[in-house]
């Protein structure tokens, strides 16, 4: 398992652990899923980028009963 130091001023210290505890997570924990939802929420953007470019490109929509139809599960 690896791990990372990172500089925080006092205050940033503080508030990190008042919610840490408020969470009754750790501080590492904490920081870990913060960072991590941090990169999801950025890879989802971009997902969403791409699918937004695809549709205006080519904008064709489908109807729920037309998706059911079209993949046998009526």
């Amino acid at each position: 398992m690896a791990s990372a130091t990172i500089r925080l001023s006092d205050e940033e210290s503080q508030l990190i652990k008042s919610y840490a505890a408020q969470e009754r997570r750790s501080v590492s924990d904490v920081i870990r899923l913060a960072i991590l939802d941090k990169i999801e929420d950025e890879y989802d953007l971009e997902l969403y980028r791409q699918a937004k470019e695809e549709f205006e490109k080519n904008p064709v929509t489908y109807t729920l009963d037309e998706i059911k139809e079209m993949h046998g599960l009526k």
